[in-house]
């Protein structure tokens, strides 16, 4: 439902001022994946990589934004898309300060990741696929979610009792069984490097 009484107040400070000011173009990295994939693994790492490049970046992971922001929702699918709008908005006030954000969901449904980009301006926004099969992800079981999911402790767990909807075009598409952490970072990176967002040598 939509707030009444209020109008958009625009800032004094573009978003194109502070994308020049930074010296980077603002963008949006999604990254999607199952749990246990590596998605907040690899998305620290690029964190790591773009801060030692001089660049101004920021990370919204899953978890730590349940902790606050999202605390009141559970996983059900009705709160797994409210979830996602949120952060969604969050993203898009990261971007307009021109920065390069990150965000490390499950976000299983296609549909959400689709309204998510209709939300940023054309071209910023990265999916980034991190693709690592059930079984390894379930091998891994960081959590040991798989393990309560199995024993029906835990319901509504995505690639077991709920869907995920895997990319059919991302920008990205990262191999975690093929690739140690930094060669998936490096990918990831360079991929910015090779669009524009940020300078080779920055």
């Amino acid at each position: 439902m939509k707030t009444e009484n209020t109008v958009w107040h625009n800032q004094v400070i573009s978003k194109q001022q502070r994308s020049e000011q930074k010296k980077q173009k603002p963008c949006l990295l999604w990254y999607t994946g199952l749990s246990g994939s590596g998605k907040s693994t690899i998305a620290n790492a690029v964190d790591a990589l773009l801060f030692e490049k001089g660049c101004h970046s920021y990370l919204l992971d899953g978890d730590n934004v349940r902790h606050g922001l999202n605390g009141d929702l559970g996983f059900s699918d009705e709160e797994r898309v409210e979830n996602i709008r949120r952060i969604s908005e969050v993203a898009k006030l990261f971007t307009d300060a021109g920065l390069i954000v990150s965000t490390a969901f499950i976000s299983p449904f296609e549909s959400d990741r689709t309204l998510a980009k209709e939300k940023l301006t054309a071209g910023e926004f990265i999916e980034v696929y991190i693709d690592t099969p059930l079984a390894v992800c379930e091998s891994r079981d960081p959590k040991g979610l798989y393990k309560k999911a199995r024993a029906g402790e835990i319901k509504h767990f995505t690639g077991i009792d709920s869907q995920y909807d895997v990319p059919s075009a991302p920008n990205i598409h990262v191999k975690t069984d093929e690739q140690d952490i930094q060669s998936c970072a490096q990918q990831i990176v360079n991929y910015l490097i090779d669009q524009g967002f940020i300078h080779g040598d920055s």
